[in-house]
């Protein structure tokens, strides 16, 4: 008899254990298309405002430009003014709201910090308004991946999910909130599985695919379906051509271990700066930036424009020459001053001008093949990306998805692998991970901590199974 109860119950306890789990997929799987959609309102709004931000930053400017030295003073007191609110806003009310916030996600996917409380988001989106909207070289995804998984965790505990499928929903959040950001659904979702938890489980792949689905859905009813750049039709890349693409790669490549490290100098730099009077590096960097939109209105900002006149390739190569470095530095010193933005759109401007430049200068070198340079400024915005964040498929797959271009796929897993090549041979750390390190000593994570976190990660997934059902 009581044989029979024993063998009842090592029976009835994998049944029990495989209905739970079906339960929480199907509620994980439902409430991913509510983050999704929340992810994409949210994201689309900061999208619309950003714009309005922009054209009123351009109009401001223009009227200062016909006010002599007192429409310069204008332009830079205000922006200095914008910047250095934005940056006030963040250290008051919501410390994790600075810079990207992806590195922040990453530390809370990986339990080393506590998620972000929802205040984050009213301070992010604001912030990000003033901070993108004064001129500063920062991206609209980095707030849109931060707010859509804050989104997600706040939903995961108002259903009291627990740990394991709040932390999947915060995932599929962030995801939504890029596909949004760049009118790039299957980005989105790749970006989750291949840079956020850095592994493919059936949970976490429904719910990004789930979320990126219903952000996009949300975000093109409000800003229409047209892919982010155009770009003329390509032809199909010869076999004579595509050992350029593979150079372009190792170039792209060593530029990104570049920027890495100069964005890393400009932060560390800034800190320094901060620690003697708060706020006076970002006050100082909005006066710069100021002045730099008196004098060249078109050169400030996310940068969107900049990438869409790459991409026509009508610009002569010094002007090319000329506002890749200026972006290059302009980058580095905007994400230094903390105020919310990201660094993927400032890396798509310069990997579509390094591709151009790179397409020009062979153009000369090999005036007997026949290629687009147009080509080469595609396949740099992937190469680019891949070089710094060390995440290949997301950097082709985003490309393709912005330019709506797929005859470039051969050349960019070329060029990307080269790309992914060149930093890990001179041993250069993925940006995310060393702004990962940076942000868990700016908010005082103990290294002991973290090295628990990344035990507990690693634990068996019936351990976790157990910690969701509690």
């Amino acid at each position: 008899m009581h044989e029979g109860r024993q063998m009842e119950r090592q029976i009835s306890a994998p049944l029990a254990l495989k209905e739970r789990e079906s339960a929480d997929l199907i509620a994980v799987a439902l409430l991913s298309l509510v983050v999704g959609a929340g992810s994409g309102l949210i994201s689309a709004a900061f999208r619309l405002l950003l714009v309005k931000a922009d054209r009123l930053r351009d109009a401001f400017v223009f009227w200062a430009q016909g006010q002599a030295s007192v429409g310069f003073f204008s332009v830079v007191l205000v922006c200095a003014a914008a910047t250095g609110l934005a940056a006030w806003l963040v250290r008051r009310f919501s410390p994790h709201a600075s810079g990207s916030g992806i590195p922040h996600v990453e530390s809370v996917l990986h339990q080393e910090l506590p998620p972000a409380p929802s205040v984050l988001i009213p301070i992010k989106f604001f912030g990000g308004v003033l901070a993108i909207g004064s001129g500063l070289a920062l991206g609209r995804e980095g707030p849109s991946v931060q707010m859509g998984a804050t989104i997600g965790n706040l939903v995961g505990e108002w259903f009291h999910l627990g740990w394991r499928n709040s932390r999947i929903l915060l995932a599929a959040g962030a995801g939504a909130g890029l596909a949004a950001a760049f009118n790039a659904p299957v980005a989105g979702a790749i970006f989750v599985l291949e840079e956020l938890t850095r592994e493919f489980e059936l949970h976490i792949a429904i719910a990004a695919l789930g979320a990126s689905a219903t952000a996009i859905s949300v975000s093109r009813a409000i800003l229409g379906n047209a892919p982010d750049f155009h770009v003329e039709r390509l032809a199909d890349v010869g076999a004579e051509v595509r050992p350029l693409y593979f150079l372009l790669g190792f170039v792209c490549g060593a530029a990104a271990v570049i920027y890495s490290e100069a964005l890393l100098g400009v932060i560390s730099l800034a800190q320094s700066l901060d620690r003697r009077r708060a706020g006076l590096y970002a006050a100082l960097t909005g006066a710069v930036v100021g002045a730099l939109a008196w004098l060249a209105p078109d050169l400030v900002g996310g940068g969107d424009s900049i990438t869409q006149d790459t991409l026509l390739g009508a610009q002569p190569l010094s002007a090319l020459l000329f506002i890749f470095f200026l972006r290059f530095g302009l980058g580095a010193v905007s994400y230094a001053t903390a105020t919310p933005g990201g660094i993927f759109a400032p890396m798509l401007v310069l990997g579509a001008q390094l591709g151009l430049i790179h397409g020009r200068i062979c153009q000369l070198i090999f005036p007997g093949l026949d290629f687009q340079p147009v080509g080469f400024a595609v396949v740099g915005m992937a190469a680019f990306f891949t070089g710094v964040v060390r995440a290949p498929l997301t950097g082709i797959v985003l490309a393709t998805e912005m330019t709506s271009n797929v005859t470039l796929l051969l050349p960019m897993l070329g060029a990307c692998f080269a790309a992914m090549l060149a930093p890990s041979l001179l041993r250069s750390a993925p940006i995310y991970d060393s702004l990962r390190e940076q942000t868990l000593q700016r908010l005082g994570a103990p290294r002991e901590s973290r090295s628990a976190a990344e035990r507990v990660g690693r634990r068996d997934p019936d351990a976790a199974s157990q910690d969701s059902a509690c």
